[in-house]
C-alpha cells in the first residue's frame, strides 16, 4: 500500500477562557496563581509540574462515581453532558452485546481515548466481531479511585484515537486495609434486580503494597411487554403472525377464497392440518414479534485484580494482573419462516407436511410465519478479559524522573446464538425427506431426518430435527511499551522549563472467526444453510512506532497584570505499518492576570487511523430496522418501478456491511479556549466556561440504511445501494464504512462548584453544563456531489444530538449523615419520520440517596434513582422499541441499598 505522508502543520494560537478549579467534580488541577513545591502529572501532560496544564479537565472522584449507587463505568460516565449517545444495556436489536462505550463530543466511541493509570486499554470484543473502542465493562468499576477526563484533542501527547478527548481511569495507588461493599436494588416494577458485591484490600509489605480486588455484578432484564413506552411497536405489528400466512398463485380455491389475493391464515388454536379451519388473511391477523424482547438486557460481571508496588533498589516496581468476565444475552422473537419457493423451497404433497393435496414448489409460494415452537432466539455472549502489565519508574539526579511500562491484554469473545434452525433441513423436512433430484450431497440431512409440517404447530420431534446452535469466536489483544523521561531543562526568569520526552510502541490485532455452518453453502434450498446471518471472518492487525516531545515554558511570573504565563508545546511523530508517518503537535497557553482569574487556550492536531475493523471486517449481512418511503409513497423521485400496491411487510431488513480497504486515515483541528475564576467575593464559589470546536477532514463513517432509503427516495441518490424484489421488498442495502469528507463540532461547557459550611452540616453544589452548538457532516454522495447536515437539535436511529444538556447535585454532610441529590437533563430534539419533522420532549431524571455511617465501620446507603419513574421519550425512528436507547434510561424508579463495611 502506497504510504501516505502527513506533515506537521504550522502551528498557531488561540487565546484563553477555561477550566474550573474545584475538588470534586470540576478539574482535575488547582489552579491558582500560587505554586505548589510539589510536582504532580495529570491528564494531558507527561510532565510533572508544579502548575496547571491549559487543557481543560474534569475530575470524578470516588464519592462522584458511586454517587447514584452505578455498578459499571459506563454507566456513570455516560451520564457526563459532554458524553453523546452511548451503547450500554438497553434493548436487544441493535443493542450493544453487552459492552458500554464512552462517545465524546458526540463524535463516536473510537475516537474517544480510554486510559488506564495513563496507559492504553485493549478494544472490546462484539457478537458479530470486534469491536473498535475500549468496552467500558471491561474494566471492573471497584478497582477504580477516580476519573479524569480531558476535553480536548491529545493525540500529540497519547498518540492516535484521542480526537474527541481522554478518558483516564486512576486505580488506587497503595490501598491499606479491607473492605467489602454489596447492593441490592430494584425496580418499583420488581424487576432489572441487581445484586453486587465488591472486595477491596490491601498490605504495606515493608515499603511496598500489595493490593487485590474481586467484583461481582449480576444484573435482571427488562421486557418490552412491562414497560408502556415498549409494549407495542409505534411502527406497527408485523404482518406474519404463528399461525402463519400462506401466499399461492396456483392453489385451487379453498373454502371460496384463493391464498393469491392476499393469502390464507387460520385462527390460533385451530388445525391447521383441516382445510376447512383456513381462512382469508385479513387486517387484523398480525403479531407483536417484539414481545418478551428486552428493554434493556441481563449482564452477570466477575473480575479479580491484583497489583504490587515495590521499591527495588532505587527503582520503583510495579505489576497488575487482571481477568474480567462478562456473561450477557439478548432475546429475539422466535425464527421469522423463510420459506419462499423462489428460494428453493418445495412443499411436498404428503399429508405428514401438506393438507392441500397438492406440491408447492417454483417461485409462486411465500410463507411468513414465526416458528414458536421452536423457541425465542438467544444470543449469548462470554467474553473474557486478560491484562498483566509490568512498570518501572525512577528518579534521577537534577530533578529528572523516568519511568517505562509494558502490558499485554486480550479480549475473547464466544457467542452462541440458540433456537436458530437449519434451512436446509427444514427444506428436507418439507419434502418429507424425500431426496429426489437433489444433487449434493446430504447424506448427514437424512439421518435422523423428521417430516416438517408448517401448517400446524411443529412438535417437538420437528423442532429438535431443525433446531440449530450457533458458536461464533473473535478475540482483539494489544501490545503496548512505552519509556518516558521529565524534568527541567534550565531555569528562565519566570521559572524552569519543564519537559518530557518518551517513546512508545504498540501492536493491535483482531480476529473474527464466525460459525462454519452458519457460513457454509446451501445445499437443498438456495436462500442460505440456517437463519442466523452469514459473514465472512476477519483477521487483521498493525503496529506503530511513536516518539514524542512536550514543553511548558514558563513566560512570566508575578508581574502586573501577569501573575502567571506559561506556553506549552507538545509534538509526536507516529509510524503506521498500515499508512506511513504523521507529526502532529499542540499549543497550549496559561495565563493568570490575577489570582482570581486564569485564562487558557488550545490549539491541536489530531489523527485517527482506520481500524482493524474499519479496514478489514468480513463482509456480513445483519438487519436493521427502517421505514421504506416507497411504501407510502411510490411517486417518489427515488421510487421508480416500485409497484403501486407495495406496503413494507416487514421493518427489518438485510444489509450488507463490511470493511473498506480503501479507506483513509482522519486528520483533526481542535480548539478550546476558556476561563477559570474563583470569586473572592462568595468564598468557595468557582466555575469554568469553555468553548470548543473540533474539525475533522475525511471522516470515516457509514451512511446508514435509513439514510440510504431517504437519499434515494427523496433525492434519487445512492439507489445503486438497494436491491428490491419485483414486489417492491427490499432485498439488501449496501452499507459499510466511508471517509465521508468532514465533521465539524462545537460548543460551550460550563461548569460551578460551591461549598457551604454550616451549624448543621456541610453543604456542596455542582453544576454542569453543555451545549451543542455546532454538528455538521459533510458527505460525498455516489454522483459526486457534497451532502451537508446539521444535526443539532435532530434525532435518529439510536442517536440524538440534543443542544443542551445539564447535571446538577447536591451533597449534605452532617455527623456521619450524608444525602444527595442529582438532576440530570437531556433537551429536546427533532426527528425526521417519512420525510416530515416530529419534535421528541426533552427529559429530566431526579436521583436522590441517604446514608449513615456507624461507629462500627459499618454504613449503609439508601438510594433511589428516578425518583418520578420518568420513561424516555417516544420516537418514531426508533423501531420496534419506541425510543433511542443509546440516550435514555428506559429503567424507571429504580431503588437500592448499600453495606460497606471498612476495616
Amino acid at each position: 500500500m502506497e504510504r501516505l505522508m502527513f506533515k506537521q502543520s504550522v502551528i498557531s494560537l488561540a487565546i484563553a477562557t477555561a477550566c474550573l478549579t474545584a475538588s470534586h467534580t470540576v478539574s482535575a488541577e488547582d489552579v491558582t496563581a500560587e505554586k505548589s513545591v510539589e510536582r504532580i502529572a495529570v491528564t494531558g501532560s507527561r510532565i510533572k509540574r508544579q502548575s496547571a496544564t491549559a487543557s481543560p479537565i474534569q475530575n470524578i472522584d470516588l464519592e462522584t462515581l458511586n454517587a447514584n449507587g452505578s455498578l459499571s463505568l459506563g454507566d456513570a460516565l455516560q451520564e457526563l453532558p459532554s458524553v453523546g449517545s452511548s451503547l450500554n444495556g438497553n434493548g436487544s436489536a441493535g443493542s450493544s452485546h453487552g459492552s458500554s462505550s464512552l462517545n465524546l463530543r458526540n463524535l463516536g466511541a473510537n475516537r474517544s481515548l480510554v486510559l488506564v493509570n495513563g496507559h492504553r486499554w485493549v478494544n472490546g470484543a462484539g457478537s458479530r466481531g470486534f469491536r473498535d473502542f475500549v468496552d467500558m465493562n471491561t474494566i471492573p468499576q471497584a478497582i477504580i479511585k477516580r476519573v479524569e477526563v480531558l476535553q480536548d484533542g491529545a493525540t500529540a501527547i497519547y498518540g492516535a484515537d484521542a480526537i474527541a478527548g481522554v478518558v483516564n481511569l486512576y486505580t488506587y495507588d497503595d490501598y491499606e486495609g479491607l473492605e467489602v461493599k454489596t447492593t441490592y436494588g430494584e425496580t418499583t416494577k420488581s424487576d432489572r434486580e441487581t445484586f453486587n458485591i465488591d472486595i477491596l484490600s490491601g498490605v504495606n509489605i515493608n515499603d511496598g503494597n500489595l493490593m487485590f480486588a474481586a467484583s461481582h455484578v449480576d444484573q435482571k432484564p427488562i421486557y418490552t411487554q412491562d414497560r408502556n413506552i415498549t409494549a407495542v411497536p409505534l411502527n406497527g405489528l408485523t404482518s406474519a403472525t404463528p399461525e402463519g400466512h400462506f401466499f399461492e398463485d396456483n392453489l385451487a380455491t379453498v373454502n371460496g377464497l384463493t391464498p393469491s389475493s392476499g393469502g390464507i391464515t387460520r385462527d390460533p388454536g385451530k388445525d391447521g392440518n383441516n382445510i376447512d379451519n383456513w381462512r382469508k388473511v385479513n387486517s387484523d391477523d398480525t403479531y407483536n414479534r417484539y414481545y418478551n424482547n428486552y428493554v434493556t438486557g441481563p449482564s452477570e460481571r466477575s473480575s479479580l485484580y491484583t497489583q504490587l508496588v515495590m521499591p527495588i533498589g532505587s527503582v520503583n516496581f510495579k505489576a497488575e494482573a487482571l481477568y474480567n468476565s462478562r456473561e450477557s444475552d439478548q432475546q429475539f422473537s422466535p425464527a421469522l419462516s423463510p420459506i419462499r419457493g423462489s428460494r428453493g423451497f418445495v412443499i411436498a404433497d404428503d399429508a405428514r407436511v401438506n393438507p392441500f393435496g397438492v406440491e408447492f414448489s417454483g417461485s409462486d409460494f411465500k410463507h411468513n410465519a414465526f416458528f414458536m415452537n421452536n423457541g425465542y432466539r438467544v444470543n449469548e455472549q462470554k467474553v473474557e478479559t486478560t491484562r498483566f502489565a509490568i512498570g518501572l519508574d525512577g528518579e534521577l539526579s537534577n530533578d529528572w524522573s523516568w519511568d517505562s511500562f509494558a502490558s499485554w491484554a486480550s479480549n475473547k469473545g464466544e457467542f452462541t446464538s440458540n433456537n436458530q434452525m437449519n434451512l436446509d433441513k427444514l427444506a428436507l423436512g418439507l419434502r418429507a425427506c424425500d431426496t429426489t433430484g437433489i444433487d449434493a450431497d446430504v447424506t448427514d440431512l437424512v439421518s435422523g431426518c423428521v417430516p416438517v409440517n408448517i401448517f400446524a404447530p411443529l412438535t417437538d420431534d420437528m423442532v429438535n430435527y431443525i433446531n440449530f446452535t450457533g458458536h461464533d469466536k473473535n478475540e482483539a489483544s494489544q501490545l503496548d511499551f512505552t519509556a518516558n523521561i521529565t524534568g527541567s531543562l534550565y531555569e528562565l526568569p519566570a521559572g524552569y522549563i519543564g519537559a518530557a520526552f518518551g517513546i512508545e510502541y504498540r501492536k493491535e490485532k483482531g480476529e473474527d472467526t464466525p460459525d462454519s455452518i452458519i457460513n457454509s453453502d446451501p445445499r437443498i434450498n438456495t436462500y442460505r444453510t440456517t437463519t442466523s446471518s452469514p459473514r465472512e471472518g476477519t483477521i487483521g492487525e498493525y503496529d506503530l512506532k511513536e516518539a514524542y516531545a512536550e514543553f511548558s515554558i514558563p513566560l512570566l511570573d508575578d508581574k502586573p497584570l501577569a501573575e502567571y504565563l506559561e506556553l506549552s508545546l507538545a509534538v509526536r511523530y507516529s509510524d503506521y505499518s498500515t499508512f506511513g508517518s504523521t507529526t502532529n503537535s499542540k499549543v497550549g497557553l496559561l495565563y493568570t492576570p490575577f489570582e482570581q482569574l486564569t485564562l487558557r487556550a488550545n490549539w491541536a492536531e489530531g489523527f485517527r487511523a482506520p481500524s482493524i475493523l474499519e479496514l478489514f471486517e468480513g463482509e456480513r449481512l445483519t438487519y436493521k430496522a427502517v421505514n421504506d418511503p416507497c411504501s407510502t409513497d411510490n411517486n417518489l423521485a427515488g421510487c421508480s418501478g416500485v409497484p403501486t400496491d407495495y406496503s413494507q411487510p416487514f421493518s427489518n431488513v438485510q444489509v450488507t456491511t463490511g470493511g473498506n480497504r480503501q479507506l483513509v486515515p482522519e486528520t483533526s483541528k481542535n480548539k478550546t479556549v476558556g476561563l477559570i475564576y474563583e470569586s473572592n467575593l462568595i468564598e468557595n464559589l468557582s466555575f469554568t466556561l469553555d468553548w470548543y470546536e473540533i474539525e475533522i477532514n475525511n471522516t470515516i463513517s457509514e451512511f446508514g440504511a435509513q439514510n440510504n432509503l431517504d437519499l434515494c427516495a427523496y433525492q434519487n441518490k445512492n439507489c445503486d445501494t438497494i436491491t428490491r424484489d419485483s414486489s417492491g421488498e427490499i432485498i439488501d442495502i449496501l452499507d459499510g464504512p466511508v471517509n465521508l469528507n468532514a465533521t465539524r463540532v462545537s460548543g460551550i461547557d460550563f461548569v460551578s462548584y460551591y461549598t457551604l459550611q454550616t451549624d448543621f452540616g456541610d453543604w456542596s453544589f455542582n453544576a454542569n453544563v453543555s451545549k451543542l452548538n455546532t454538528l455538521t457532516e459533510y458527505s460525498t454522495l455516489s454522483d459526486g456531489s457534497i451532502e451537508q447536515e446539521d444535526l443539532v437539535g435532530t434525532a435518529a436511529s439510536r442517536e440524538s444530538y440534543p443542544e443542551w444538556r445539564g447535571t446538577f447535585s447536591s451533597t449534605w454532610k452532617y455527623n456521619g449523615w450524608t444525602a444527595n441529590y442529582n438532576l440530570r437533563h437531556i433537551d429536546s430534539t427533532t426527528e425526521q419520520f417519512l420525510g416530515e419533522p416530529r419534535g421528541i420532549g426533552s427529559v429530566t431524571y431526579h436521583n436522590i440517596s441517604g446514608g449513615y455511617q456507624f461507629a462500627n465501620n459499618l454504613s449503609v446507603k439508601l438510594g433511589v434513582n428516578n425518583l418520578g419513574d420518568k420513561q424516555p421519550p417516544a420516537s418514531l425512528t426508533n423501531l420496534n422499541i419506541n425510543f433511542d436507547q443509546n440516550t435514555y434510561n428506559p429503567v424507571g424508579r429504580y431503588m437500592y441499598l448499600q453495606l460497606t463495611y471498612s476495616l
